[in-house]
């Protein structure tokens, strides 16, 4: 049973592009906090499966109410509960991965479950670099740098 926490982005990126399968190929449960869910559920008005998506209440508001300086609610609500419950984090803002890492939290980008699912075959050549150009479409952002990283890596 392999378990993650998560921040909106992500989620709603493959739910845009109706590739969901690309978060429960990986894992059999991903855990969001409050924020995230309103800002998926509430104000992108998406229906979320509860029994993948659980969400989870924070308990350090101390914690929270210190990242909610630099980042923005979900992003610092994620990040608090990946460490309280020591799971890995799926994130993609510079400077949330950025924070999140310093607080010795292992981080996973939209990128980086693309390139697991590759790794284990999960997806083909053409479907992962498919998936990568159809969520740029729907607004996802990646530097320069990176996309060709990718693009080198899946060949």
């Amino acid at each position: 049973m392999r378990l993650i926490i998560s921040d909106s982005t992500t989620i709603i990126t493959l739910l845009n592009i109706d590739r969901l399968d690309i978060l429960k190929n990986i894992f059999s449960t991903v855990y969001i906090p409050n924020r995230v869910y309103d800002e998926i559920v509430i104000k992108e008005q998406i229906v979320l499966d509860e029994s993948f998506f659980i969400t989870k209440e924070i308990e350090d508001k101390a914690l929270y109410k210190l990242l909610t300086k630099s980042l923005d609610e979900g992003e610092s609500e994620a990040i608090v509960l990946a460490k309280e419950m020591n799971l890995s984090l799926i994130i993609d803002e510079k400077k949330g991965r950025k924070i999140a890492s310093y607080l010795g939290i292992n981080i996973f980008g939209f990128i980086g479950l693309l390139i697991l699912n590759y790794k284990k075959e999960l997806l083909s050549r053409e479907d992962t670099i498919d998936i990568f150009y159809k969520a740029k479409e729907q607004g996802f952002r990646v530097g320069v740098s990176l996309e060709n990283e990718f693009l080198d890596f899946v060949g």
